[in-house]
């Protein structure tokens, strides 16, 4: 599977820029993730409770991406934080 189509919130652009320092590291896994949203170093997994429309991935061991699949080749980053972003 392949994402053509990534959107970004205005919540994902707000909270990237607090992380200016980890730019280039958090564009090399975007572009891993739209290669292949499952590929074992994202940690790629389906959230639950009041977040169970979305799935989150890993940049490192902090920092987490919030998305939704829109469908099959199309998704949403919704947010991009510490585990907090969960809450």
């Amino acid at each position: 599977m392949e994402i053509k189509t990534v959107y970004y919130s205005s919540s994902f652009k707000k909270s990237l820029e607090k992380y200016s320092s980890k730019k280039k590291k958090i564009i090399k896994k975007i572009i891993r993730f739209q290669e292949n949203p499952f590929d074992s170093s994202l940690k790629t997994h389906k959230l639950t409770g009041k977040l169970t429309l979305y799935w989150s991935f890993s940049i490192d061991y902090h920092l987490k991406v919030i998305f939704e699949f829109i469908d099959e080749e199309t998704v949403g980053l919704i947010d991009i934080g510490t585990h907090e972003i969960y809450k």
